[in-house]
């Protein structure tokens, strides 16, 4: 097993933990509840940890998540109703109407 980061808190770890296992990389989550001495520790000893099965995985899933953590901004006009979409998102939230392909 190998570290792969620290997690800010114990609700993005289990995600993270989750979309990286359905991939095929093998996680799991320490330190789930070491919140809960955070003033008898340092609280960065005490944040949520991911580890990886497969150590050679390693900069694979690192990959994962930085794709996953930082999506690409788009900035688009919906076809259907004119709207300016801003952000990552694939749909209008207007109209319902997709992102045109892009080029």
């Amino acid at each position: 097993m190998r570290r792969l980061l620290t997690a800010p808190n114990l609700a993005l770890a289990t995600l993270w933990a989750d979309w990286l296992t359905q991939a095929g990389i093998a996680t799991r989550v320490q330190r789930a509840h070491a919140g809960s001495i955070a003033g008898e520790l340092p609280p960065d000893q005490a944040q949520p940890e991911l580890w990886i099965d497969d150590a050679s995985r390693c900069d694979e899933a690192r990959t994962m998540l930085e794709a996953f953590r930082h999506p690409p901004a788009r900035h688009w006009a919906c076809r259907g109703c004119g709207e300016i979409i801003d952000g990552p998102f694939e749909q209008c939230w207007n109209c319902g109407a997709a992102m045109p392909p892009v080029q």
